[in-house]
């Protein structure tokens, strides 16, 4: 599957289409250069006839070159070198006496070569112009679903990364957000239970809910029965549309960064140097907190996942947790927990986070703890991640 890259940011070369990757590499200066090597192999091989005996002609070979121009070059320019190709048979044919000539035959033959290169070269060219079409509606569907976040949204400090399982689709069923709204900032990130496009379709659908009622609503516990009535409805309207998707939940964490009034922060160095935020465990992996001396798991929690509400008793419980000045949140999929080795070993997060805080205090910054969690993930699984995977990290600034 290949290195993958974070979510919004341009695609590395090695991830761009082929076809996007053969314009760039057959162009100096801006200038594309595909009609180069179709137009060199004409001259060697029109050379080479020239200076073979008569019992052994390679011009017919001609026919070649259209052949490699309709992979590599646009229709006019394939169609041109289809043309040069036939007069260049032509000329380099007729110089040679009568009886060495290849004639009509090789000539009929690389008239019909050009003729295919260049059908050829134009059902190439319009299904690389169907593919680029197919992903910029994947790219602006996954910036629909998971929205750019503006530096120090919200008043945090945060930095993601999302690795598709399904690279051509870029998107699947993990989602996360920030929301600030009128009573502090939240935060969700989740995992929708399968793939495909249902699974878009149901983040979405949860993305749109948080959304809103984050922003509005006083209460922490208030978003997340949102949440759950949301998942609920989304479920029941699938059902109505025939989709069998009667066993679909979503794991998920939802984090509330209370509002900081005015009289707190003027008195934040005297005051106490803890703050606190609130969590709703929706059956997802709990949080860790990183911080330049060590790493710590945040409590469960005992709520179920979202669309399971009915198996349990009530709405999960509102977990209040301490959070020091310069402690950083990291939310993470089961893409990252559950990465596994040559060896069918799990990726060790806590511990590699351990040993990297003692080698440098200073990953606990968001962009440089996603970056190491990325790049450990990937190399301890190969760059074979069999789910979505995202890495969220995020601090009050």
């Amino acid at each position: 599957m290949g290195t993958r890259r974070p979510l919004l940011a341009p695609p590395p070369p090695d991830e761009r289409p082929d076809a996007v990757q053969r314009q760039q590499l057959l162009r100096v200066r801006g200038r594309s250069v595909a009609w180069l090597p179709p137009l060199l192999l004409l001259v060697v091989i029109a050379v080479l006839d020239w200076n073979t005996s008569g019992e052994f002609r390679i011009i017919s070979w001609i026919v070649l070159v259209p052949g490699i121009a309709a992979a590599i070059c646009g229709v006019w320019g394939t169609a041109a070198l289809a043309v040069l190709s036939l007069i260049t048979y032509v000329t380099v044919d007729t110089s040679w006496p009568h009886q060495y000539q290849t004639g009509l035959p090789d000539f009929i033959l690389v008239a019909i070569g050009g003729v295919l290169a260049v059908l050829a070269c134009a059902v190439r060219v319009r299904g690389e112009q169907r593919m680029l079409h197919m992903q910029d509606i994947a790219e602006t569907t996954r910036r629909t679903v998971l929205r750019p976040l503006a530096p120090g949204w919200g008043d945090l400090d945060h930095a993601a990364v999302y690795l598709a399982a399904d690279s051509e689709a870029r998107v699947g069923g993990d989602f996360y957000d920030i929301q600030p709204g009128l009573h502090g900032t939240r935060v969700l990130l989740g995992d929708v239970q399968g793939k495909g496009l249902a699974a878009v379709e149901t983040a979405a659908a949860l993305l749109g809910t948080f959304r809103e009622t984050a922003y509005h609503e006083p209460l922490l516990h208030t978003v997340a029965d949102r949440l759950e009535i949301r998942m609920q409805r989304h479920l029941r309207y699938s059902a109505e549309l025939g989709r069998d998707h009667g066993d679909r939940f979503a794991t998920g964490v939802l984090i509330g960064f209370p509002a900081t009034s005015p009289d707190t922060a003027d008195t934040a160095s005297t005051a106490s140097t803890q703050d606190t935020v609130e969590v709703v465990n929706f059956g997802h992996e709990p949080p860790l907190v990183v911080a330049p001396d060590g790493v710590r798991v945040l409590p469960p929690g005992e709520g179920l996942p979202l669309g399971l509400s009915e198996l349990g008793y009530g709405s999960p419980p509102v977990l209040r947790v301490p959070l020091a000045p310069g402690e950083t949140l990291l939310l993470v999929t089961d893409g990252v927990t559950e990465a596994r080795d040559a060896t069918g070993a799990f990726f060790p997060l806590r511990d590699r986070l351990a040993r990297a805080l003692a080698r440098d205090p200073r990953i606990v910054d968001p962009r440089l703890l996603v970056g190491l969690v990325r790049d450990g993930t990937l190399r301890h699984s190969g760059g074979h991640l069999a789910d979505d995977t995202t890495i969220f990290a995020v601090r009050r600034r």
